[in-house]
């Protein structure tokens, strides 16, 4: 368990301003984790060992990308029990992202609205970052998630991509590809079935080349959106199938405003994350898995609130589970909680 219980610091962190709060506790774990006062946040990582894509996999819990998108926390964050951390997204070039306010709680349904738009220091402090953490020297699993610059036309889209994969590629156990965030504009067309089809193919071509130049294959995930029809996940399972990637990231955050609608900021703009999207993430995984069958890895993720919640995404059909804003509500203690009730229920 923490030093520090995660409730006698949430009610200051939820009396800030939501993006203030994010980067005040990023701020305070980069500085903390290379020093013995990582032991305020530390927890035993759960030994429930998994092979998917060819990875080893500590347990099947892990931070989603999004949360740590410059890569500074990964030793933190790995301190805590995640099996697998994955960060980012990182652009080509840094960008500021979108104008501010761009983060909303919504505490009321265990959710958040954000419409951050890949705000990041781009590919180069991104890698640095990355360069400096030891999880994986210590056997944790890192997934570095790639995508496209704002100021990029969605008909170069495939030129970002492919700066990405070259720079992480070298330091990823596994690279997701990032076609979902509603926060950049055109971006969700490329799930569409020729558009994802363009940048599978030169993606895969790209990472033959690179698989050769290092020495070794470093799988490569499409992350996806809850927004999409049966008819279109049939698609996507079929384009990812014929263009040989090893998996899928289901799901990002909703545009769909159903659930929260009633409440303060929740027709705002952007992204819903948390509870909300719970039921339509694994509808995705359920549609994916039947499309795919057993032999594609999925990473089940959105609205995984507890324990119960992981072991749902895990009987929808996923293989691994990643957190994100059920990590902000909950805390560290979701970790061990959600990667136990996975392990109880093998």
């Amino acid at each position: 368990m923490p030093l520090v219980p995660y409730a006698l610091t949430r009610p200051f962190l939820f009396g800030l301003d939501p993006e203030q709060a994010h980067d005040l506790t990023l701020g305070a774990l980069a500085r903390i984790q290379h020093t013995p006062l990582i032991c305020a946040v530390s927890q035993t990582r759960v030994d429930d060992p998994v092979t998917i894509a060819g990875i080893r996999f500590p347990n099947r819990i892990g931070l989603a990308a999004g949360l740590d998108k410059n890569g500074r926390c990964v030793d933190a964050f790995g301190a805590m029990g995640f099996g697998f951390v994955e960060v980012g997204t990182v652009t080509p070039k840094g960008q500021p992202g979108n104008p501010k306010p761009r983060m909303f709680r919504l505490p009321e349904a265990n959710a958040l609205i954000n419409r951050l738009g890949f705000n990041n220091e781009g590919l180069a402090v991104f890698i640095e970052n990355v360069k400096r953490s030891r999880f994986r020297q210590q056997g944790g699993v890192l997934g570095l998630n790639i995508g496209k610059n704002a100021a990029t036309p969605i008909e170069r889209a495939v030129d970002d991509y492919l700066i990405g994969l070259d720079g992480v590629y070298p330091h990823a156990d596994y690279v997701t590809v990032n076609i979902s965030s509603p926060n950049t504009k055109n971006l969700r067309e490329l799930q569409s079935d020729e558009a994802l089809d363009a940048l599978l193919s030169a993606l895969q071509k790209r990472r033959l080349e690179l698989a050769a130049q290092h020495g070794r294959k470093v799988p490569m995930f499409v992350k996806i959106a809850p927004d999409l029809d049966d008819a279109q996940v049939e698609v996507i399972a079929a384009t990812l199938r014929k263009n040989g990637v090893d998996g899928v990231i289901a799901t990002n955050t909703t545009i769909a405003r159903d659930k929260v609608k009633h409440l303060p900021h929740g027709e705002e703009t952007g992204g819903l994350s948390g509870a909300p999207v719970f039921e339509a993430s694994n509808r995705v995984i359920t549609r994916l898995r039947a499309a795919l069958g057993r032999d594609v890895p999925i990473i089940g993720v959105g609205g995984v609130m507890s324990g119960a919640d992981a072991r749902a995404k895990i009987a929808a059909g996923a293989d691994l589970v990643q957190l994100y804003t059920g990590f902000i509500y909950k805390g560290p203690a979701l970790v061990p909680e959600a990667a136990l009730a996975m392990k109880k229920g093998r």
